[in-house]
């Protein structure tokens, strides 16, 4: 860790003489460790310490970025000039209204020392009781577990400075037979929170319940979508409807049916990154402080996700959403993302399916098939298993879905009262926290040998 005072003390060093009218300097700095294991055997550990410089500079309404990894002064310098050369040769864009000044941010607690400190060592230790629950069965297991620390800090020449220290872990588990696999993963800032023991057991007794899948025709049939399952669904719902370029370019199912009623009265998603319970963020990219939006009200889309380019081309303020700099042509994205939990219990919504199917988790999702009416394709993954007359019978072999996420999530029977943490790509500054959830109608439209 560099810490904010060296970096802040650095960064009004690289801007001194600057010729640029405004100045912007994000740093986000990172040492992660990651165990990977197969076939019951560790077999790589994985240790990286980098740091990412992005430096925007401004000359009028022309803006330059440049990026380095180097913390050396003289590499830093030349970074700020060769943004800068950049700013020169281009376009005025009419929509840049200059970098923000200082705000307020809520004080969050996401740096674990337990986390930071946890070794490979700590992870094997872990990962062999994991072994353990594995070979109970004769069960061969595999994934991941890492653990790190980072920091980020956003300085910009009016004023802003603002730093978060962070840490993260996560593990995920697939237990397998020669018939079978199930799924279990866990997430959270405080590596202490993760009980892989736990998980493993989860993993393993999908895996021992789906042994020997037998095939199911493909068709509507009522669901009860796990949490992973549901993350998944919402990533892609997410990266295709809620963030401020596809509301714009009219692909989001939000820009067709703002106020308007598409999902079941028990569908509320949100996203704010200063809520504990998920893996919080006070701050964007550009240093301004995240709002929570409510992305859809009680299954009425109520609006999307804004930087302050984006939210100046449409008239509003940012709401805290800014990627960076480099990637900001992609607009705004949320990465915080909550769906609201129901009064149901896992158990509950089981017992209330008279035939239908239980869905862990899905794999190759495809979300651009039609995205106004958010239409997705994938598959099913690691435990996908028959109900009838709310019982778990047997595992059966993995079916294609394609259905829209409007007309599923119009047929909600029950949304579980817990949810969990799940990963994305994003998982060092947010995450989605999902519950599970029962529909009352699913597509599934193939079916596989396996």
């Amino acid at each position: 860790m560099t810490g904010k005072d060296k970096l802040f003390t650095t960064f009004d060093k690289i801007v001194r003489g600057s010729k640029a009218d405004e100045t912007e300097i994000v740093y986000i700095g990172s040492t992660n460790g990651l165990t990977r294991y197969a076939n019951s055997t560790i077999h790589q550990n994985v240790y990286e310490s980098d740091a990412q410089i992005i430096i925007r500079t401004v000359v009028g309404k022309k803006v330059g970025v440049a990026v380095t990894n180097s913390m050396v002064l003289n590499d830093l310098k030349a970074t700020l000039r060769n943004s800068l050369e950049i700013a020169k040769y281009q376009k005025d864009n009419k929509h840049f209204s200059g970098l923000p000044g200082p705000a307020e941010y809520a004080e969050l607690d996401t740096h674990f020392q337990q986390t930071a400190d946890y070794q490979p060592k700590d992870r094997a230790r872990m990962i062999k009781k994991v072994f353990v629950r594995g070979n109970r069965r004769k069960f061969t297991v595999a994934g991941a577990y890492a653990t790190g620390e980072g920091e980020i800090a956003v300085y910009n020449t009016k004023g802003v400075r603002c730093y978060q220290p962070l840490t993260s872990a996560s593990i995920n588990i697939i237990a397998m037979s020669d018939t079978s696999s199930g799924y279990a993963s866990g997430l959270s800032r405080n590596v202490d929170e993760i009980d892989p023991v736990a998980l493993a057991d989860v993993a393993v007794e999908k895996a021992f319940r789906s042994k020997r899948p037998k095939p199911l025709k493909a068709g509507d049939y009522e669901v009860i979508l796990e949490p992973p399952a549901v993350a998944e669904m919402m990533e892609w719902v997410n990266y295709i409807a809620f963030g401020s370029k596809s509301f714009e370019d009219k692909t989001s199912f939000v820009a067709h049916n703002l106020e308007q009623k598409v999902m079941d009265d028990s569908i509320t998603i949100y996203d704010d990154g200063n809520d504990s319970s998920g893996i919080a963020m006070p701050f964007d990219f550009e240093g301004v402080p995240k709002q929570k939006v409510m992305l859809v009200d009680r299954g009425i889309p109520k609006g999307v996700v804004y930087d302050r380019t984006s939210a100046n081309r449409n008239g509003v303020n940012s709401t805290g959403h800014a990627l960076t700099a480099q990637s900001q042509g992609q607009g705004a994205f949320a990465m915080n993302l909550h769906m609201a939990p129901g009064d149901k219990t896992r158990e509950e919504m089981i017992a209330g399916v008279e035939r239908g199917i239980l869905v862990t988790r899905f794999h190759y999702i495809n979300g651009f098939i039609d995205t106004p009416k958010a239409v997705l394709t994938g598959m099913t993954r690691d435990g996908t298993f028959l109900i009838e007359n709310g019982q778990i019978k047997r595992g059966i072999r993995n079916l294609r879905f394609t259905d829209s996420v409007l007309r599923a999530f119009s047929q909600v029977k029950g949304i579980s009262k817990t949810r969990q943490l799940m990963p994305a790509w994003w998982d060092a500054i947010g995450c989605l926290a999902v519950p599970t959830v029962h529909l009352g109608s699913f597509k599934f439209t193939g079916t596989t040998d396996f």
